[in-house]
């Protein structure tokens, strides 16, 4: 990516690209055109975004649909800008929850965020947790992934930044979704 060339410094080196802008509009043209069918004729909709990762693919995917809906956002983190999770942080959360809420995320990764968030919205009064997520990491670790509804977008089992997803609180503007060097790729 040559427009990226002169923040080298923060740049995380031997990074590749894994999906390009063009694959991921794809993904998110046909993954909004799924949750359209899905919610038509529902009322009330909430767009519900899982900050900070969340925040691209929600924004991509509202500027894709044709019909009313609110959006609102819950920020709850295990990572805090590292590349590794911890405990879950209640950083914000809605004054008030209704209808069909559509929990949206960047990546499924173990699901623990993403799971805690949907039992509280469901708890705190959804009638029902439609959850989607721009990418899902591929591997068997965490919580089973059959709940997960919607996933545009199928990615290795590898650090992935872009498209929301950050590498230490950065690049998540990016519109393509790169990858840190596999381990030993240096060596």
């Amino acid at each position: 990516m040559r427009r990226l060339e002169r923040w080298s410094g923060r740049w995380p080196e031997g990074s590749e690209r894994l999906l390009d802008a063009g694959t991921v509009a794809a993904a998110l043209d046909a993954q909004a055109e799924r949750l359209g069918l899905r919610l038509q004729g529902r009322d009330p909709v909430t767009f519900m975004v899982l900050m900070n990762g969340g925040l691209y693919p929600a924004v991509e995917l509202a500027r894709r649909l044709d019909f009313p809906f609110r959006m609102d956002h819950v920020y709850a983190t295990r990572y805090r800008d590292q590349t590794t999770g911890g405990t879950l942080d209640w950083v914000r959360w809605p004054t008030s929850v209704a209808g069909s809420v559509v929990l949206i995320d960047d990546i499924f990764d173990e699901g623990h965020t993403m799971n805690a968030v949907r039992e509280r919205l469901l708890a705190d009064g959804a009638d029902e947790v439609i959850t989607a997520v721009l990418a899902l990491k591929e591997h068997d670790r965490g919580l089973d992934r059959d709940w997960v509804d919607d996933v545009a977008l199928l990615v290795p089992d590898r650090y992935v930044f872009g498209c929301g997803m950050d590498w230490n609180g950065y690049w998540r503007q990016l519109d393509e979704i790169w990858a840190l060097p596999e381990p030993g790729a240096a060596e």
